[in-house]
């Protein structure tokens, strides 16, 4: 059963389609309204944008517990594959550990992040919770448990696999690439992936379509 993907068209032929890669886990939910917004700022300016589900995300029957990092790579791979015409695969944040397997005219990244770190703020997280609930807990014996059974993480309930996958992850060289961080080359904000709740800056996402736009120039997608 194929994936839902979110996709927004530009009203006549597309210069390309930019395929985004929101960053992973609850980050997603803070990042998604913006980068809806971007998504239709680059349909406005003649791409085509898609914002495909993987397994276990959003409206994938696919429970989460059982799903990896290869999973997730395989699964995007597969969705760029079902994309006419040239591809500029746009990943944000966790979103590039899973990018590079796709076949894509050019990728451009912000504030990619390695696997361990994310890990790590997950498991922090998990801790702090369990602090206010009044149970002890310690990143160690999490990471204990992890190994033989799923682990909840921010409402997330991860698998043994995926949560090894992350520890050991780092973004994979592609090209050509553009790989920027937040608050540089005019994508300015607060990082939306630490926010509490979710929202949206209309400003950041006009700046991020504006900056994939130049980056497909300059690879000759126009």
């Amino acid at each position: 059963m194929a994936e839902h993907q979110l996709r927004i068209d530009h009203a006549g032929a597309p210069r390309a389609t930019i395929v985004v890669v929101p960053p992973l886990f609850e980050e997603a939910n803070r990042m998604r309204r913006t980068l809806v917004l971007a998504m239709r700022a680059l349909a406005a300016d003649g791409f085509a944008a898609v914002l495909p589900d993987l397994p276990g995300q959003n409206e994938s029957p696919v429970p989460l517990a059982e799903v990896d990092l290869d999973r997730w790579r395989d699964a995007f791979a597969e969705a760029v594959s079902g994309v006419d015409g040239p591809v500029i695969v746009a990943s944000f944040r966790g979103g590039a550990l899973i990018d590079h397997k796709a076949n894509a005219e050019a990728w451009w990244r912000l504030a990619p992040v390695g696997g361990a770190s994310l890990l790590r703020t997950l498991l922090r997280a998990r801790v702090s919770a369990d602090r206010e609930a009044g149970i002890a807990s310690s990143l160690q014996e999490l990471q204990d448990q992890a190994r033989t059974a799923p682990l909840l993480l921010a409402g997330n309930r991860l698998s043994p696999a995926m949560i090894a996958g992350l520890g050991a992850s780092e973004a994979q060289a592609v090209g050509p690439l553009r790989s920027i961080g937040l608050g540089t080359d005019g994508i300015a904000g607060t990082p939306l992936w630490l926010r509490a709740e979710p929202g949206e800056n209309a400003a950041m996402a006009q700046a991020i379509a504006a900056d994939i736009a130049a980056w497909s120039k300059t690879c000759g997608i126009s």
